[in-house]
């Protein structure tokens, strides 16, 4: 595994050398095929709540920037220091003690990631009282609210918190009860008990903060986490402070560069999600570095944000989903300055949340060798909202993406047969104890040990070796059986299926349980589809541009040439739609992840699905 020194550093191997975990893990075979990995490094000890390494931070380096958001006319960086973090966090703290928020009444944040968001979520966690991060388009695209109502009548929050009262007016008129109180950065809402987060900062810090961060218990609730999962109605995962701070010690332990160096991350992923808000606001505070709110996102209109962002700012560990990595690829090709700006500190890219291409891949090891002479590891791993996430973790360069690695330090892996597959279940002090007040589906997840189960399957890249790490196999809930008996896994077949037709696709969805073929619903982007067609105005409606002659030709081609691919009936797809209307939020389609639930898609499309299936061929079909 790869070790070694300063981020700069040539290396003579071609792989720039940071240093990582250097021990791998040790498999024990038990009865019925049960197979037990652990680390062979045990986890070292670890803080009790978060706050205590940010007052760390605040006293060796208070000037140190913490986070930095653009603002104002002109745009520029607007920082907090550490040491006007700490202070603001204590005057905060009070603030929340006074009002007797607790655990039965926590504070709901509606919003997306600001200076307010982050100090309400660390003041709440200094003295106790847990925060709720909730998916911002519950608030602002949902149009019955159904999902927000679902999450504030699990939670019963004693505070709402938004930063724009006019954008969040809909929700909290439609969802907030009068009694409880809603905090605005601006704009607060008329007609009903309000502050504004000013008059937070401004509470008088009395003995009781420090009291009160002493008698916190680690096991006790730190935030919730709201994860929709495959079942489309949000689960609040209970996320205690063991939890976060055990989880950072791992990642400490397996990315141990940013002990040497404290890391720069310019990062856009939200912050109700575990990726954003556990992981990455997690690891700027636990070694001292400095977090660059990104104001952009993946998508038109938006990823050239980030761009402005990175030409500025140089990233010691670049963290993001797949998506992100797609689209920031055109511009790192088409812009060396930004290429040497992004690859000039980096030690480490991380994707997570779902599979990446291997093209796209190929294209950033070929990208930083061209730039600085080296490749840089680009790692994955395999965790979830429950696990705080990080719990099995690559962090040695392969030729391949998608090997997820090996436990890290602290957890234990349990491999369950099922069917022909491996299920993937984990133990240790970084597994959430369940849902906040949802006990059946707590008792839905965890086997007689005490094990986690992700619902996901995985294989050895090499049954020999442990230490060659692990692959993602696939949702076990999601998979199939044809009308022949034949099974379909269904993470690996779309994996291939989206790098087959990207750039054209956001996502699909596989049809075929019972059948005698593989079809798939393809959820095109309009924008990169409509390059087929440069005839069509710009403004042409997504339905103009699918059911254009030379669109459908091109996926009449692309599906053509991954049938030629196959090797059977499991991973052969022979039919196919575009389909015109997107997927919904309200009707459960889209997760809070932003990922699409096959089940829901399958369920509300049934329609689509007979179309696929009919005897006779639809103008929509596509066929190989």
């Amino acid at each position: 595994m790869t070790s070694g020194s300063h981020p700069q550093q040539k290396s003579a191997t071609g792989v720039r050398q940071v240093r990582l975990r250097t021990s791998g893990a040790t498999m024990q075979r038990l009865p019925g095929g049960v197979i037990l990995i652990k680390a062979e490094e045990a986890l070292r000890p670890y803080i009790k709540v978060l706050t205590d390494r940010l007052r760390h931070w605040a006293t060796v380096a208070p000037e140190r920037v913490c986070m930095a958001k653009r603002g104002g006319a002109d745009g520029a960086w607007r920082n907090l220091t550490y040491g006007q973090a700490w202070e603001s966090i204590q005057s905060i703290g009070q603030a929340l003690l006074d009002r007797g928020l607790s655990v039965e009444r926590p504070v709901a944040i509606l919003s997306e990631n600001d200076f307010e968001h982050f100090l309400l979520t660390m003041a709440g966690q200094h003295v106790g009282i847990p925060t709720a991060p909730i998916s911002p388009p519950y608030s602002l695209i949902s149009k019955d609210f159904s999902k927000l109502r679902h999450t504030l009548n699990i939670l019963t929050p004693g505070m709402v918190f938004v930063a724009d009262g006019t954008r969040y007016a809909r929700a909290l008129e439609a969802v907030v009860g009068e009694h409880v109180e809603v905090v605005a950065t601006a704009a607060p809402p008329d007609r009903r008990k309000t502050s504004l987060f000013a008059d937070l900062l401004e509470t008088k810090v009395t003995p009781a903060v420090e009291a009160a961060h002493q008698r916190i218990d680690p096991d006790s609730p730190a935030k919730f986490l709201f994860t929709s999962g495959s079942t489309g109605v949000p689960k609040g995962v209970i996320t205690t402070h063991r939890m976060i701070c055990s989880n950072q010690q791992m990642i400490a332990q397996v990315f141990r560069f940013m002990e040497d160096e404290p890391p720069v991350l310019v990062d856009w992923l939200p912050w109700n999600h575990v990726f954003g808000g556990n992981h990455d606001v997690g690891v700027c505070v636990y070694h001292g570095g400095t977090f660059y709110i990104d104001d952009g996102k993946p998508g038109p209109g938006s990823i050239e944000k980030t761009v402005r962002n990175l030409r500025e700012i140089s990233n010691t560990i670049y963290l993001n989903v797949p998506k992100g990595y797609d689209d920031l690829l055109p511009f790192l090709r088409a812009d060396r300055e930004l290429c040497k700006t992004f690859f000039r500190r980096l030690g480490l890219m991380f994707y997570a949340g779902a599979g990446l291409s291997q093209p796209v891949w190929d294209a950033y090891r070929q990208l930083a060798y061209e730039t600085c002479g080296e490749r840089i590891i680009m790692a994955t791993g395999l965790g979830s909202t429950e696990t705080s996430p990080m719990a099995i973790q690559t962090t040695w360069e392969t030729d391949r993406a998608g090997t997820i690695g090996i436990p890290v330090p602290g957890v234990e892996l349990k491999l369950v047969p099922c069917g022909d597959k491996l299920e993937a279940r984990v133990r240790g002090p970084n597994v959430t104890p369940g849902y906040w007040r949802q006990p059946e589906l707590t008792r839905n997840v965890f086997d007689e040990e005490g094990f986690y189960s992700f619902g996901d399957a995985v294989r050895f890249v090499d049954p020999e070796d442990v230490n060659k790490g692990l692959l993602f196999d696939g949702r076990l809930t999601e998979d199939f059986k044809l009308g022949n008996g034949t099974w379909v896994s269904v993470g690996p077949l779309r994996a291939n299926i989206l790098a087959a037709l990207a750039p054209l696709v956001r996502d699909a969805v596989i049809a075929g349980h019972d059948r005698d073929f593989i079809s798939i619903l393809i959820f095109a982007d309009s924008d990169a589809c409509r390059a087929l067609a440069p005839e069509l105005p710009k403004d042409a409606a997504p339905e103009t541009v699918f059911r254009h002659e030379a669109v459908r030709a091109h996926f009449q081609s692309l599906l053509r040439g991954l049938a030629k691919e196959a090797t059977g009936s499991s991973n052969r797809v022979v039919r196919a739609i575009l389909v015109e209307e997107p997927p919904s939020l309200d009707e459960g389609e889209v997760t809070d992840k932003g990922s699409l639930n096959q089940r829901a898609v399958l369920e509300r499309r049934a329609d689509l699905v007979e179309e696929l299936y009919a005897p006779e061929a639809s103008g929509r079909r596509l066929s190989i």
